[in-house]
């Protein structure tokens, strides 16, 4: 018995599988348009907005409009952009706030303090500079608030014994002025930490009373006419830098080694011939600068790797040089001099503390200085 083979035309079979693929994409496409026009697919989409909105801290207000969801604006942007605007605002209006503050007085046509300023006793701090007012008036004590102080470059003459009521100050500028003297009640205000008393040419001595300030770590005393380091600076436990260049200091006193947190010591420009050895006892100072003094000798394990000074300066000095030049010309303001020496010392020190490639076998440096 023979067998029956079936034959068909592949044309045929082609044709059979393209009408199966056109219906299978046609009810793929007829599924996707009944899911966009579904509720759980708007469903979905809102739930991933909403959790998006709270993962972003905005509130439901803001994203709820008419008890529905919003999301037919690009609100997540929106929000943003006003947060970042907002948050602009209210830093422009915080530093509105802090200048509310601050007072800030410049220019050689001031004279004296206007009197408008009797009246803002809740100001926080005094920025005067370069003008030439001579008085700081006794209304300062009403100041209760004051805590900076900042009054360069002015022609002050005298500053009032009510400043000691000042019991919130924390810094002092009286650089670069006229004064001769230090009020004694100054003392009393025992939450200062910054005093700096600079350029002022005649001060001779500070009152005993400052050994109070225990909180004080920066006092600049330079560019006067100090002949020792005042007693009551010994007695300031805390404090890390100490300038007392450009004076006429002799000797250091003995007992230096009281000054435990001392730093940065600067005393270029005096008349020092040795140093004491008790230097060696201040562990934690770290610079040293003595140039252009008178020093003949000073103790040799002053520089030895056992210290922790990492800059020393002790050019212009007899000890490598016997020939000393004469320090005391006279340029045509001392105090514009005094001023320039103290500007260049500060900017090269800030630029060796500043860097950052000093080999570590390299600890010890000396710099020479042009004064």
């Amino acid at each position: 018995m023979g067998h029956k083979v079936v034959v068909f035309d592949i044309s045929v079979i082609r044709a059979l599988w393209e009408t199966r693929v056109r219906k299978h994409k046609a009810r793929q496409k007829k599924e996707e348009e009944r899911l966009e026009k579904s509720a759980l697919e708007k469903i979905k989409e809102e739930w991933n907005f909403v959790a998006e909105c709270r993962r972003k801290g905005i509130p439901q207000a803001e994203y709820c409009k008419n008890g529905f969801i919003d999301t037919s604006v690009r609100l997540l942007e929106r929000i943003e952009k006003n947060t970042l605007t907002r948050q602009s605002l209210l830093s422009k209006d915080s530093s509105k706030r802090s200048s509310r503050f601050v007072f800030e007085l410049s220019g050689d046509h001031w004279k004296e303090l206007p009197d408008s300023l009797k009246e803002q006793t809740h100001l926080r701090e005094w920025h005067i500079s370069n003008t030439l007012i001579q008085i700081i008036p006794t209304y300062i004590e009403l100041f209760q608030a004051m805590r900076v102080l900042d009054l360069p470059k002015n022609q002050i003459s005298h500053l009032p014994a009510e400043i000691g009521c000042l019991k919130n100050l924390r810094e002092l500028n009286v650089s670069f002025n006229h004064l001769k003297s230090i009020p004694p009640e100054l003392g009393d205000c025992e939450n200062l930490e910054r005093l700096d008393c600079s350029g002022n040419l005649e001060l001779t001595e500070l009152p005993f009373e400052l050994s109070n300030l225990k909180q004080v770590t920066f006092v600049d005393i330079s560019a006067n006419k100090f002949p020792s380091v005042p007693i009551c600076v010994l007695r300031m436990s805390n404090l890390q830098w100490l300038d007392i260049s450009n004076n006429n200091l002799n000797d250091l006193p003995q007992d230096i080694d009281r000054l435990e947190e001392l730093q940065s010591f600067l005393l270029y420009k005096n008349r020092l011939t040795y140093l004491p050895h008790s230097m060696l006892n201040l562990k934690k100072l770290t610079l040293l600068v003595v140039s252009g003094d008178h020093l003949v000798e000073l103790p040799t394990a002053l520089c030895d790797s056992s210290t922790p000074l990492k800059f020393v300066s002790l050019m212009d000095n007899p000890i490598d040089n016997t020939q000393c030049q004469d320090g005391d010309e006279i340029m045509e303001s001392e105090q514009d001099c005094r001023h320039f020496d103290k500007e260049f010392m500060k900017a090269y020190i800030e630029d060796l503390k500043e860097r950052e490639s000093v080999p570590s076998y390299t600890t010890k440096v000396s710099f020479s200085l042009q004064l």
